[in-house]
């Protein structure tokens, strides 16, 4: 006898989620002690209910020195003192549960901390030991041994430091990031174990699904060649080995019916396609749309271009407008280059917000509208602009090791703005937040979008609750003039004018939503979306 629909329904709610990520340090203040924690989470689960979202993902909350925002775990079991405990966030896990509302946390699997146990008893035991065997510990090149290993490049854009550090016994230590975060040698099975453990300890505590960050990295070749000589296979990048490491993985997901979306940056469609194997990743982020500028014949390509990625292996696509490290898109679509590149942040870029706000309106119910799933970075549904920070408070290492270059991530980091009229703008602070809040940001708090039909918040409240009239089926392309993006999935039909005047509207029985109002004649101004019933 079959699963009944609604159980098969159930099972399958990532393919067309709405997922909302949480970074914590920056979400509320449930102690007021400046830092966001899972006490302001819980306190705040009622607000994300009533956005109707279907999942939270939080970047990582793990015990961490935080030299790299978290990224950094010192403890993959234990939950970071200026968060919380893991009794909160096993009743955070549970409270969201009995909302409806499903966990997925974030997994590190390239690195640790060079704080953690492993790593310490590396650099107790000396050259040569077993300990060190679960990195990459190696001797350097020259006569004393004064050179690095090779000549690999760091994966924070525009650092030119090396990813090797040298220790006092002669040893040198790989680390793609920063020197705080040695890399695992995932060719040794005690690292493999580890994390499958992992995996199951979370799952046992409910978590419904795992981000896997720089899910490509993992693998490295053995014999750490440079990468000049030897470009093909990448040494480190993309490496075949990984897929039998997320096969078995994706056999302890199965086992509690939990799902993955990795972090694949990878330029190759059809070896991106190869983590979303039925029997790999449940799905991967979708970075040609997050970063494509708004440009609609660019839009349409990244669109397709994505679906048919997809379409091989079966796997629904995924859709991000932002995220905790690229720029806020009011702020990116207000600039004359509306695209995203890390090598081309730049400090005092010129803005104009009110377009930006205008298009990321429209945004919003394009990525909305397509078919698969959907994550939104968490202010984007307040339409937050990136914030400027003082030089003397930006904590990002992308900004050291940049030399002052970069500006880094701080700025689409800055915590939420809650209520109007209460210092700090409601975060919950008793004393300045961790990071500092722009003057303006009072004018964005929940309380006075949550009064206002216009805001941006009150578009994504009905977007997010009308979303299901497009229905589970495929996108079909509609005639639209030059600069429209129009297409219809089940009943409705969205559209979206890019171009410089209004258009009309395709036949229809009645307008659904839009990002603004339509023009007198009943047309669609330009950087105005539209959702139809057809």
């Amino acid at each position: 006898m079959g699963q009944p629909t609604h159980a098969r329904k159930d099972r399958d709610w990532w393919r067309s989620a709405v997922i909302y990520q949480v970074y914590v340090r920056s979400f509320a203040d449930g102690d007021g002690d400046g830092t966001g924690d899972l006490a302001g989470v819980r306190s705040r689960l009622p607000y994300l209910a009533e956005l109707g979202v279907d999942a939270l993902w939080f970047t990582p909350w793990y015990l961490s020195p935080l030299k790299d925002g978290g990224y950094d775990v010192a403890d993959y079991r234990a939950i970071d003192p200026a968060f919380g405990t893991l009794a909160e966030a096993e009743k955070l896990i549970a409270e969201a549960a009995g909302l409806g509302i499903r966990t997925i946390v974030d997994i590190v699997p390239n690195h640790v901390s060079d704080q953690h146990p492993w790593f310490r008893a590396a650099l107790a035991a000396g050259p040569g030991s077993p300990e060190r065997e679960l990195f990459h510990f190696r001797p350097g090149r020259g006569p004393d041994g004064e050179l690095p290993p090779n000549d690999w490049p760091s994966q924070f854009v525009g650092s030119t430091e090396p990813v090797w550090t040298r220790l006092p016994d002669g040893d040198w230590y790989l680390h793609l990031f920063t020197p705080e975060q040695p890399d695992l040698n995932w060719a040794h099975p005690a690292v493999r174990q580890e994390h499958e453990d992992i995996l199951r300890f979370w799952f046992e505590r409910g978590v419904a699904g795992v981000r896997i960050d720089s899910a490509a990295l993992l693998a490295k070749d053995p014999a750490l060649p440079d990468l000049a000589t030897h470009p093909e296979p990448h040494p480190f990048v993309d490496r075949d080995e990984l897929h039998d490491i997320y096969r078995s993985w994706r056999r302890v997901a199965d086992e509690y019916d939990a799902v993955f979306v990795g972090e694949v940056w990878l330029p190759d469609a059809e070896r991106f396609a190869r983590y979303l194997r039925p029997d790999e990743l449940h799905t991967a982020f979708n970075f040609s749309f997050l970063a494509c500028p708004w440009d609609a014949g660019r839009l349409r390509a990244s669109i397709d271009t994505t679906l048919a990625e997809h379409a091989p292996v079966g796997a629904p696509a995924t859709w991000v407008l932002c995220n905790h490290d690229v720029t806020r898109t009011v702020t990116r679509y207000g600039r004359e280059d509306t695209g995203f590149d890390f090598a081309a942040k730049a400090f005092g870029t010129p803005t104009d917000l009110a377009l930006g706000t205008r298009r990321a309106r429209a945004a919003a119910l394009l990525s909305l509208a397509l078919p698969g799933s959907v994550y939104l970075y968490q202010g984007e549904e307040l339409g937050l602009p990136e914030a400027e920070i003082p030089v003397d408070r930006i904590q990002d290492p992308m900004y050291f090791r940049s030399g002052g270059v970069d500006p880094g991530r701080d700025g689409c980091r800055v915590p939420l703005p809650w209520a109007g009229g209460l210092p700090y703008a409601g975060f919950g602070a008793r004393q300045e937040p961790w990071l500092p809040q722009p003057a303006g940001w009072p004018a964005y708090a929940v309380d006075r979008q949550q009064r206002d039909p216009g805001s941006m918040l009150s578009l994504y409240r009905r977007a997010i609750a009308t979303r299901p009239v497009f229905g589970d089926g495929p996108l079909t392309w509609l005639p639209a003039p030059d600069g429209v993006l129009a297409f219809t999935r089940a009943e409705a039909v969205c559209v979206v004018n890019l171009a410089p005047t209004p258009v009309d509207l395709p036949a229809h029985s009645r307008l659904l939503l839009g990002s603004g109002p339509l023009d007198a004649a009943g047309r669609l101004p330009q950087d105005t979306a539209a959702w139809l019933h057809a």
